[in-house]
């Protein structure tokens, strides 16, 4: 099936890289529940796994009703990045995955918002509700694993030498007052 196409190459490109860093998520969390001993914490992060593989899906079908293809060069980057990170996941500790976890759920944050913008910018509403959805799963990700170091005696430095903890996020999406869908175009604004 044929969609229209888009001329918005930053746009474009984002929903390339989206589709394919889900599945290096996606692949990390597999390692990661892996790894940890507890099943309360295997539950909640092969839980979320499942949420990234539904946003690659949701993703791509965003893609094919754009003619937009995947970037095969991403396919392979981040196939091989989430695989080195789930084996990883098995001889650095517990910390760390759980840190970078969170450090990079809470940077694709705004992903979604930036692309729903985008989308705006071209009078495209349609797509509004889902990347909503996925931007605010996103932060709930973050906040599940800043909880769950917020007490480790690590964060401090971490959070001094990688900019994101306790007191420190990529965004500036609050889950206990969040923005309807139509406000959500002012998340994000520090990035474009």
């Amino acid at each position: 099936m044929s969609g229209m196409s888009i001329e918005h190459p930053a746009l474009v490109r984002l929903l390339r890289l989206a589709y394919s860093a889900e599945k290096a998520a996606a692949f990390a969390y597999i390692g990661h529940a892996g790894s940890v001993k507890d099943p309360d914490a295997k539950v909640a992060i092969r839980q979320i796994e499942m949420d990234e593989w539904g946003h690659r899906e949701a993703v791509l079908s965003i893609m094919r009703q754009y003619d937009i293809s995947v970037s095969k060069y991403n396919e392979v980057k981040y196939h091989i990045i989430g695989r080195i990170i789930s084996i990883s996941c098995y001889v650095i500790g517990w910390f760390m995955p759980y840190y970078f976890a969170g450090r990079l759920e809470s940077g694709n944050v705004c992903e979604y918002f930036i692309m729903m913008r985008h989308f705006n910018d071209l009078g495209i509403t349609e797509h509004d509700d889902v990347l909503y959805e996925m931007g605010i799963k996103e932060k709930e990700h973050e906040d599940y694993f800043r909880k769950s170091l917020e007490n480790n005696r690590l964060l401090p430095l971490f959070e001094r030498i990688f900019g994101w903890g306790k007191l420190s996020s990529f965004n500036d999406v609050d889950l206990e007052n969040k923005f309807s869908v139509k406000a959500s175009k002012a998340y994000c604004q520090h990035r474009k």
